[in-house]
């Protein structure tokens, strides 16, 4: 998945991202290191956060750009 190079791109930290999500930050550091599969819901939240689909975030496709 590529949300820690999205995250990292924008400048965010682990903490502000989990908050956003309401979940604990050590939860979020899980699901960027892939110990923690991410929630579908939490998945559609960061595509909705970072203008993206969850096809670019799972790294099904290399278009990052939102579908229409």
């Amino acid at each position: 998945m590529r949300i820690k190079d999205l995250r990292e791109d924008r400048d965010l930290t682990q903490k502000e991202l989990a908050e956003y999500l309401h979940v604990k930050q050590n939860t979020y550091s899980q699901y960027e290191n892939g110990h923690r599969q991410i929630p579908i819901e939490l998945l559609v939240a960061l595509a909705k956060y970072y203008n993206t689909s969850t096809d670019y975030i799972l790294g099904l496709t290399q278009n990052p750009l939102p579908y229409k």
